[in-house]
């Protein structure tokens, strides 16, 4: 009989696709090899980012009475966390608005 065949990605217990990640980091010709272990970790990392800001913004979006988020909440949730902020300062996030502006008195 034949197995039933395990993904990567379930075999790691992530969402994110191994695979495509592996295959991405082969064909974008990064490094003239690609270790086994990489795209299991890059996967592992970028499935944590996405959490932590898909937190945030949901946050935010629950504190404006939202039941959707928006790309203005994604704005927010990178700019209110600092460690975000310091990742992903520089990025220009399409329809995300402008921040509203606090000015100390």
């Amino acid at each position: 009989k034949a197995k039933a065949k395990i993904t990567r990605s379930s075999r790691a217990g992530l969402l994110f696709s191994v695979s495509r990640i592996d295959r991405l980091l082969r064909k974008g010709q990064f490094a003239d090899r690609v270790g086994a272990g990489a795209p299991v970790y890059m996967a592992a990392v970028l499935q944590y980012l996405t959490h932590e800001i898909v937190d945030i913004a949901g946050e935010v979006a629950t504190r404006s009475k939202k039941c959707r988020i928006s790309p203005w909440h994604l704005q927010m949730a990178i700019h209110s966390d600092s460690e975000l902020k310091k990742l992903l300062g520089g990025v220009t996030i399409s329809q995300g608005g402008v921040l509203p502006l606090n000015q100390p008195k």
